[in-house]
């Protein structure tokens, strides 16, 4: 989430910050501007008319103590008047108010300055000090698909039975190797990096997904439970249903004393069932004198239930920043408990909505897939410093394995929503004969964390901040398992252990077909 407070500052480097990302920069910087202008002013309104209505209504009382009856009558019904205006004034602004909302949430994170300009991949700039490693000397290298099936452990057709396509069964050895890569990474991250294990949630609710920036714009790329609420079943408690009716009521009666609202919410929960037509002929509403639509009050409801129902809705993560990052959501931490740092080995899910025609075959794009995920909480000075760190741990796990990577800084246009800076490690396969990411790792500043209200109070300072959070897979385990078959693949088709994995086989030298 964007700072309106620096947009208003340096309208500028925002729009060229979002031009950098592709988009119309100078266009949006107006529209959130025009906005914002439209909102202050109405809370200037406001407050004279709240002003207005306070003072008035002390008149009033020095109106009646003189038995100026008309003076009294003329300052209630200009009260009255003032109450309605507020009303309707405060309705307005909280309206504004969703649209900027509406309008920032959909806009993706601006570009560090270092981040080079550019629109997709072919864009991105080699980091040449971070390269290691050489393409090893194999001759007729086979993809990972073709020595997984060929060792009989690794069948997609069995996958697309159960669960259709973009899904894979690993038995034996190579069930055991992905296994073993990933406590190999974990070891590797808790061990000698100072990285917290977790075991997180990996269903999560909107606020989560929001947070960390996967909503709203890429719902399509999500998987969420059906289990949760529907709208076409009754899921709602009857606490949910009558809270729901009370904001309902004071939607339609905003001055409506509380002790009355209990009378009244009952008639428009019958009414949402449909068991009224035309208007409420209540007593009690003939007594206070309000009457509105059934049918207004129904649809209303409706939209209040359908909301209960969405936050109710649970996401499958499609990686563990977003259970790791939101960890510290809405929380305060104390300075000096940063840095935090947090790891966890967990499936993802990924609809891949836009992933059509590519990589069809095998394991590289897949709608189920575990992942070793790397988070950090950290000040704002020290975000650029744990970034280095961040991909320094990484690559480690590539280096300890002895494949050969380089590391690729990400333009602009190629970055991830959140992201102000991302490297993307690469990791060479010789089936491919191509470079393929297996990690990336982001510095997101003070994006999620806004999005996610997680600040810190700093030491010997009045007030709180917000703190940066990174994110970066370390590493994806599957695409490890891929280029760890088509790097250490014999010409029988068998693989080689790499030797930082053969504690984790149980002394196995390598995976070979079972006679």
């Amino acid at each position: 989430m964007h700072d309106i407070a620096a947009i208003r500052k340096d309208s500028d480097a925002f729009a060229r910050g979002l031009a950098g990302r592709g988009l119309d920069g100078e266009s949006i910087a107006f529209a959130v501007l025009e906005c914002d202008r439209e909102l202050r002013e109405l809370q200037t309104r406001l407050q004279q008319a709240q002003a207005r209505r306070n003072e008035a209504s002390k008149l009033i009382g020095q109106a009646k103590a003189k038995n100026d009856e008309a003076q009294a009558q003329a300052l209630m019904a200009e009260v009255a008047g003032l109450k309605e205006q507020i009303r309707a004034g405060e309705e307005e602004e909280r309206a504004k108010k969703a649209e900027i909302e509406e309008l920032l949430a959909a806009l993706p994170n601006l570009p560090a300055p270092d981040v080079p300009d550019g629109n997709d991949e072919n864009d991105n700039v080699e980091v040449k000090g971070r390269a290691f490693g050489a393409r090893p000397t194999l001759n007729s290298a086979r993809e990972h698909y073709e020595l997984g099936e060929q060792l009989g452990m690794m069948d997609f057709e069995r996958a697309a039975k159960v669960s259709g396509s973009r899904f894979v069964y690993l038995t034996g050895g190579l069930a055991r190797l992905e296994r073993a890569i990933a406590n190999f990474m974990l070891d590797l991250h808790t061990g000698e990096f100072g990285y917290t294990e977790v075991q997180p949630p990996i269903l999560v609710l909107d606020p989560a997904m929001y947070g960390t920036g996967q909503l709203p714009k890429f719902e399509d790329d999500l998987f969420f439970s059906t289990t949760f609420p529907s709208m076409s079943r009754n899921v709602w408690t009857l606490v949910e249903q009558e809270a729901a009716a009370r904001r309902v009521v004071r939607r339609l009666v905003p001055h409506m004393p509380e002790h009355e609202i209990g009378n009244v919410f009952g008639t428009v929960l019958v009414a949402v069932q449909g068991r009224m037509s035309g208007y409420v002929e209540d007593t009690t509403h003939s007594q206070t004198g309000f009457g509105f639509s059934v049918d207004v009050a129904k649809q209303l409801l409706e939209e209040e239930l359908n909301r209960i129902a969405i936050e109710k809705r649970a996401w499958l993560i499609p990686t563990a920043e977003v259970s790791l990052t939101n960890y510290v959501r809405e929380e305060i931490l104390e300075e000096e408990s940063l840095p935090r740092r947090y790891t966890a080995w967990t499936p993802c899910f990924r609809a891949e909505a836009g992933a059509a025609g590519k990589d069809t075959r095998g394991m590289i794009r897949m709608h189920q897939f575990s992942k070793v995920e790397l988070v950090s909480i950290v000040t704002p000075e020290k975000s650029d410093e744990e970034h280095e760190r961040m991909t320094d741990c990484a690559q480690a796990v590539l280096k300890r394995l002895n494949l050969h990577h380089r590391v690729m800084t990400l333009c602009a246009g190629d970055m991830g929503f959140a992201a102000k800076k991302t490297y993307d490690i690469e990791v060479w396969l010789p089936g491919q004969g191509r470079f393929r990411e297996i990690s990336s790792c982001s510095n997101c500043g003070d994006f999620q964390a806004r999005r996610m209200n997680a600040r810190y109070r700093p030491k010997n300072e009045k007030g709180t901040r917000f703190v940066h959070t990174l994110n970066g897979s370390g590493l994806a385990v599957g695409r490890t398992l891929i280029a760890i078959m088509e790097n250490y693949q014999n010409p029988d088709g068998s693989i080689a252990i790499p030797d930082a994995l053969k504690p984790y086989m149980g002394g196995m030298q390598k995976i070979e077909k079972a006679p």
